[in-house]
């Protein structure tokens, strides 16, 4: 006999209902403290991953443009230029051509060649005429410091007016068209070209003609530049500022002559035609960088390209002149920022998908909580003929009533904190968030209820085995991490190759090999959660054998119970040790950042601060440095960077210094220690040891097996780098200093690294065996807890000037200042802050996991307890009850997150340079030493001895509270649990 589902009133019958609304008002007002946890973690969980994809794209624009401004604009700027006009074109013809109206069309031409994404600056470009060759200027009242006349370029630019305001006189201008034959012209000059070359309002300077006489060009005006670090005034320097020019001589005297620019109206530029200086049309097109972003950095390679030599040549050829050429730098500032990228983005790969991992587990243990604790009402439900499709759409519509909303809020959340980025990317991520939000509890309710029982088995270890899919799945897995872990060791977290690299394209995560590299520190969190769940039972079961033969039974029972665990733990254990895996990566990712920037600090300076000048400091100044806030102690230094050998040509840096106190400063830098009496000179010669021993590279004291007698003539013993000692050998060698003297030197250590120099070629001696002159200081370097700079420039500042044997004025550099030169990019400080704030946030969601699976066991804790307590249970005896069944599984939650966090790291830290992030310099300058990953102890200890006392202050807390309640409930008759 069929149901009949449009009488029957039973719920889940299949049949049109129109009782879904009020089944969740029900289920809202029965747990209204469910749904509002529901919605604050569907909520954050949302905000986070929308904010991290627009997070990343911002800081790797602001990368970008960083980049582009840095490399400045005579680099970055697409410079298009033409020669002149053929001279079988006719003379009116030519003329025309270098007029503003065909200038500005040609201008208007060529910008409409400029392919997206690459945008061109309007206010920054300009276009002009200009001469190749510099005209000899006839007057002799220029300064001519050697005797050559000065030499000047003529420049009809345009913009004049907008990019400079008249100091003196008034901008240029043309009274009449001007032709070739032109005898006159004016022209303007910056205040800069005018004071170094004497030119004042109403000078005329003549420059050569061509088969006509000299062309005079009065000066109208001396203007000021309104941006002089503008692209209009520094892509050619030259128009702000005059340069001394050296030609090369040869081996005669020096010789010298300024070069000038004189700056015409553009309506003048026909007059150059008439001059020897080649004249050539231009067009510099500075890009926008506000207009520039990465996600397009393939295409912008390729818009540049184009232009360079491609299709985008063709059209501006056919828009300006047969001839033009485009060249620009842009396409190496690019390819050097991609490179950097390359090694910024897998780092952070690696933290979202740990930190994704854990919140997608964090997210299934929610769904499965709720779903345990209605496991009697949903059976119930199922009993009384509810079906499985029914019950799992009213369960879905229940969550996605709560989950829907809160994903929006989350969403809007995150567009709000980061207001910069796609929006696409975003609502992806949320959208995704919240589609597993929804569906985590009917489908849970799905494979738990798709037979009809009222009672559910125990699902202990003691009863529940491992199963072969699940066998299948673990060994799928293990292949997986091992494959990542390989990848990842072979080809370094760069994962790309030079192809990729010169398309542009270098660093993205689109392929399935690079997101296997970057699920690495994941796979192997989530292999070690499911060997350590099937192995931990074992030897607990062991302990409790010989636990209940001691008196009490808190001790067994707390053991057995460990032992049986639910099956239910595999969950939180993977969320806990993935995110132990990945904030131990993170932190020792971060930690070895930190320790390379310190590093090249200190090799950069040599102390915590550096004192330099040319020449030689006061005699005075190293006390008053040492009475400066925060100084410790000072080391002198004299420094000859043009010591020669021999009778070579070749220079050899030499550093004279105090043996005793240097030595104390290589010993607390680890840069080269050494023993300082190794290095003293003799009282007799100003020597030391003398001998033919050979010098060690690195022994237990790195001294020199010296052998023979000394002598007062012998040499001074010298500390060298592996190179020079390599190149003069263990015999004595003389070096002339810059003072004329000379010195008798003899290596006897070799270190790779020493405080005074760096580099790989150095040497150094005891400078009380050097000569009045050298041995005068000309660095300090300074050692202290807390160095002021501001008072250590101060200090030296009045030093210097106080002293009239200073030769030169000091530079004084910090070792926190040269740290934060290295911290250059966006790129860089932006990965390390998304990189932070996703180790912080999957350590919250492991927190978060296990105050799950607590809450989860709290129901049955608190019945056992009510139970044992009739039974004659105390409350302390209930709280190391508690206590002690939680101990074994954050013990092993603790072990196995430092385990797998140290595998993790020492596994893929072959394959991982961090230089890129680390050492990245200003102008892409090599960076001084590299950046290994390698474990820091803190990010292993410290997250795991806070989840151990999480558990347990957790399980200690729960008996207190349960003491503190009454049984009745726990205790009445009927109860499941």
């Amino acid at each position: 006999m069929g149901r009949d589902s449009g009488s029957d009133k039973r719920p889940g019958f299949r049949r049109r209902d129109h009782s879904v609304a009020p089944w969740i008002r029900t289920r809202l007002r029965t747990a209204p403290g469910a749904a509002v946890a529901l919605a604050l973690l569907v909520m954050a969980t949302a905000c986070l991953a929308a904010a991290f994809p627009r997070a990343v794209e911002r800081y790797e624009d602001a990368g970008l443009r960083q980049a582009v401004v840095d490399a400045t604009a005579p680099r970055t700027s697409l410079q298009v230029s033409a020669p002149q006009p053929g001279n079988y074109i006719p003379q009116s013809e030519r003329e025309t051509a270098l007029r503003p109206e065909s200038m500005r069309k040609s201008y208007e031409r060529v910008l409409n060649v400029v392919e997206r994404p690459l945008a061109v600056d309007s206010a920054q470009s300009v276009y002009g005429v200009r001469n190749i060759n510099n005209l000899e200027a006839a007057e002799t009242w220029l300064p001519m410091p050697s005797g050559l006349p000065a030499q000047m370029s003529l420049a009809a630019q345009s913009g004049l007016a907008e990019h400079s305001r008249p100091s003196a006189g008034r901008l240029p201008r043309a009274k009449e068209p001007v032709t070739a034959g032109t005898r006159e012209v004016e022209a303007a000059v910056t205040t800069e070209t005018a004071r170094r070359l004497s030119i004042k309002v109403g000078s005329v300077i003549h420059v050569p003609g061509v088969q006509r006489a000299p062309l005079a060009v009065r000066v109208t005006g001396i203007v000021v530049p309104r941006d002089p670090e503008g692209a209009y005034w520094t892509t050619q320097p030259l128009l702000r500022t005059p340069s001394l020019i050296r030609p090369p001589t040869q081996g005669g005297e020096p010789e010298a002559y300024w070069l000038g620019a004189l700056l015409l109206s553009p309506d003048a530029a026909p007059v150059l035609l008439g001059t020897p200086g080649e004249p050539a049309r231009y067009w510099l097109l500075t890009p926008d960088p506000a207009a520039l972003t990465a996600h397009e950095l393939s295409r912008l390679g390729s818009a540049v390209a184009s232009l360079e030599s491609g299709p985008g040549l063709v059209k501006v050829r056919e828009s300006t002149d047969a001839d033009t050429g485009v060249s620009t730098d842009l396409d190496e500032v690019l390819a050097s920022y991609a490179e950097l990228r390359s090694g910024v983005r897998p780092l952070v790969s690696v933290a979202a998908f740990g930190t994704g991992a854990v919140a997608v587990v964090v997210l299934l243990m929610a769904g499965r909580l709720t779903a345990d604790r209605r496991r009697t009402e949903l059976a119930l439900l199922r009993a009384r003929g509810a079906s499985l499709r029914g019950l799992t759409r009213r369960l879905l519509t229940e969550t996605a009533v709560v989950a829907l909303p809160a994903g929006a809020l989350g969403l809007a959340g995150a567009l709000l904190v980061v207001p910069y980025g796609r929006a696409s990317y975003a609502v992806g991520a949320a959208l995704a968030v919240t589609i597993l939000a929804c569906a985590a509890l009917p489908l849970r309710a799905l494979a738990a209820h798709r037979v009809v029982g009222v009672h559910g088995a125990r699902e202990d270890l003691a009863s529940v085995r491992p199963s072969r899919r699940r066998t299948i799945a673990e060994l799928t897995l293990l292949v997986l991490a091992s494959a990542a872990v390989l990848a990842l060791r072979g080809r370094g977290t760069s994962g790309t190759s030079d192809e990729a690299l010169d398309s542009g394209t270098s660093g993205d995560l689109g392929s399935s090999g690079d997101q296997l590299v970057a699920m690495a520190p994941v796979l192997i969190g989530v292999i070690a959660a499911l060997v350590l769940v099937r192995l931990y039972p074992l030897p607990l079961r062991w302990l409790a054998r010989p636990a209940g033969r001691m008196r009490g039974a808190i001790g067994h029972l707390s053991l057995a119970r460990a032992g049986r665990t639910s099956v239910s733990t595999v969950l939180p254990l993977l969320a806990l040790l993935t995110a132990l895996t990945t904030a131990a990566f993170g932190g020792s990712v971060l930690a070895g950042v930190a320790d390379a920037r310190d590093r090249a600090a200190v090799l950069n300076l040599g102390a915590d601060a550096r004192v330099e000048a040319e020449g030689a400091l006061p005699a005075a100044l190293p006390d008053r440095v040492r009475s400066a806030p925060g100084v410790r102690e000072v080391t002198p230094l004299s420094i000859a960077y043009e010591a020669k050998p021999g009778a070579g040509v070749e220079s050899v840096p030499l550093a004279g210094v105090d043996p005793e106190g240097y030595a104390r400063l290589a010993g607390r830098t680890g840069l080269g220690a050494f023993p300082a009496d190794e290095l003293k000179a003799s009282p007799a010669g100003g020597t030391a040891k003398s001998g033919t021993g050979s010098p060690s590279p690195s022994g237990a004291d790195g001294s020199a097996k010296a052998g023979g007698s000394g002598s007062a003539k012998a040499p001074l013993p010298a500390l060298a780098s592996s190179a020079v000692a390599d190149r003069y050998g263990t015999h004595p060698f003389s070096l002339r200093l810059s003072d004329g003297s000379d010195v008798t030197v003899r290596i006897t250590l070799v270190r790779d690294l020493t405080p005074a120099l760096p580099g790989t070629d150095f040497l150094i001696v005891d400078r009380a065996g050097l000569s009045t002159v050298a041995a005068r200081p000309t660095t300090l370097l300074v050692t202290g807890d807390q160095v002021s700079g501001g008072a250590l420039r101060k200090t030296v500042a009045a030093g210097t000037g106080a002293d009239a044997g200073a030769t030169a004025r000091a530079d004084v550099r910090l070792r926190s200042e040269e740290r934060a030169r290295y911290v250059d990019s966006p790129l860089q400080s932006g990965a390390e802050r998304v990189y932070a704030v996703a180790v912080a946030a999957g350590s919250g969601y492991a927190v978060l996991a296990l105050l799950l699976a607590l809450v989860r066991a709290a129901p049955e804790r608190a019945a056992l307890l009510a139970r044992l307590r009739t039974m004659g249970l105390t409350r302390s005896q209930g709280r190391r009850l508690l206590v002690l069944e939680a101990l074994p599984q954050a013990l092993l939650a603790a072990v196995g997150g430092v385990l797998t966090g140290w595998a993790a790291v020492r596994l893929l830290a072959p394959g991982i340079d961090l230089t890129s992030i680390a050492l990245a310099t200003p102008g892409g300058a090599p960076p001084t030493g590299t950046a290994a990953l390698h474990t820091d102890p803190a990010s292993l200890f410290l997250p795991a001895l806070t989840v151990l006392l999480l558990a347990t202050g957790i399980a200690a807390g729960q008996a207190w509270w349960t003491g503190r309640r009454g049984s009745v409930r726990e205790l009445r008759a009927g109860d499941s649990r």
